[in-house]
């Protein structure tokens, strides 16, 4: 089955496709993690996105269902240089992809692509599975809206608050498109949870007199989330505040703060940060915007920079309670130390 991926910029590649026959068009973006594809896959953060992977073979450990952070697939499409046909385990991805109704494309030169991205910034393309026609591929790519004119935050958010019971700190929840292992973060950790969907009103958070707020990570421009940045304007100072990715953004926008979209963002788990101590932490991430430092307000300070780039990786505000990362410390992408560092230092602020 043939595929091909067309680019905005007209260029285009014609691969082998896997899944079913279809189109999907939005943005491409690459992952340089080595491991934990189905993830990545999964996080509602990839919504809006055809996701590549920058290794050269995924899936050979097959489909690891019990590490979704999302029940079902989020990221529009997936592009590899190949995928393993005998995994160690089953189902294998052209499996799992056949079943599902996805769309994937092998057989590309995914460091080519990935050095285009790096050179002219991300791009909207379109991964036409069942034909080799990259001239329709790339007027597809063409007319796709971009990251910052879609509102993606409302189709991954919860459509109705729930609760996860737990013995210790009441903390609520506003749910972007919040990730599995950010709710198993916290509930071992015997909070007791309550999620909310983005629209949520800072009165409806107050009723159930939390503890702490929490903003989680979620899809496309943080701009679009108008909703929770109005919510965190009401309850700043209140109460304790905490933010992973798009939360960290969220936060910035809430006090007057500005964000941007980076050339090509960052997503993989190898993403070197600098805590304000001076340690260095080994991260996994995945944005494509980042808060500019220069526009916080008096009384925040940064704690966290991207040692590659000096974005910023993550700031507080003692006077307002208000703590945040860029990057994802539930995610394990080697070490634990992140987790840690930053869910175990949110319980001991609460005590």
């Amino acid at each position: 089955m043939k595929a091909v991926l067309g680019l905005e910029d007209g260029e285009f590649v014609i691969g082998d496709g896997f899944g079913v026959e279809g189109e999907r068009a939005g943005e491409l973006v690459f992952n340089t993690q080595m491991t934990g594809y189905m993830e990545s896959l999964t996080d509602p953060s990839y919504f809006g996105q055809i996701l590549m992977f920058t290794f050269p073979l995924i899936g050979n450990y097959g489909v690891d269902k019990q590490n979704f952070q999302n029940p079902k697939v989020c990221a529009l499409g997936c592009i590899a240089k190949e995928i393993c046909e005998k995994p160690a385990a089953l189902p294998s991805i052209r499996s799992f992809f056949e079943d599902q109704g996805l769309q994937g494309m092998q057989g590309v030169d995914t460091r080519a692509l990935t050095i285009r991205t790096r050179v002219h910034g991300t791009m909207r393309a379109a991964l036409v599975v069942g034909s080799d026609d990259g001239e329709y591929a790339v007027s597809l790519a063409r007319r796709t809206p971009t990251i910052c004119d879609i509102s993606p935050i409302p189709e991954v958010s919860c459509k109705e608050a729930y609760h996860v019971p737990g013995s210790g700190r009441r903390i609520a929840i506003i749910d972007l498109g919040i990730k599995k292992n950010i709710l198993v973060s916290l509930s071992k950790r015997q909070g007791d949870l309550y999620v909310f969907p983005h629209d949520v009103t800072s009165d409806q958070i107050l009723a159930c007199k939390p503890d702490a707020l929490f903003i989680t990570n979620g899809p496309g421009d943080p701009k679009q989330a108008h909703q929770a940045i109005k919510c965190l304007q009401d309850l700043l100072g209140q109460l304790p505040i905490f933010g992973i990715c798009m939360g960290n953004q969220v936060s910035a926008l809430a006090l007057g703060g500005d964000t941007y979209k980076m050339k090509f963002g960052h997503r993989g788990a190898n993403q070197p940060v600098r805590h304000f101590d001076g340690r260095i932490f080994i991260t996994t991430q995945n944005h494509g915007f980042a808060v500019d430092g220069n526009t916080l307000p008096d009384g925040c300070s940064i704690t966290y920079e991207n040692v590659n780039d000096g974005t910023v990786e993550g700031f507080e505000n003692k006077d307002l309670m208000l703590t945040t990362v860029q990057f994802h410390p539930e995610a394990h992408g080697g070490p634990r130390d992140t987790e840690s560092h930053f869910f175990d230092s949110l319980f001991r602020r609460l005590d």
